[in-house]
């Protein structure tokens, strides 16, 4: 499994390399009020995925903030007992007749 994991990274790796060979090209990303950055493609798509990420992690903060805090609160409580067995026996179910 080990050697499988290692063939995915590397074939993942390979394939964003050739990527990156391929789209060598200057590219022009035009920005609001006149102003313009002018790049390789890769550089420009590298930029794009990390924003995307800091975008989603940016996101993601408040819920695992949430859940930390529960988590907290979960781990201070006390433990809850466990509940007995009653005191007196339930009565048996009347005969189910025809």
């Amino acid at each position: 499994m080990k050697y499988v994991l290692w063939l995915l990274k590397a074939a993942i790796f390979f394939t964003l390399f050739a990527f990156a060979l391929n789209n060598q090209h200057d590219v022009t990303v035009h920005f609001f009020f006149g102003t313009q950055w002018t790049s390789s493609l890769v550089l420009v798509v590298l930029a794009a995925f990390t924003l995307g990420v800091i975008v989603g992690v940016l996101g993601m903060v408040p819920h695992w903030w949430r859940h930390r805090s529960a988590a907290r609160q979960l781990q201070a409580a006390p433990p809850v007992a466990e509940p007995t067995a009653a005191a007196e026996p339930t009565p048996p179910l009347p005969p189910h007749g025809i």
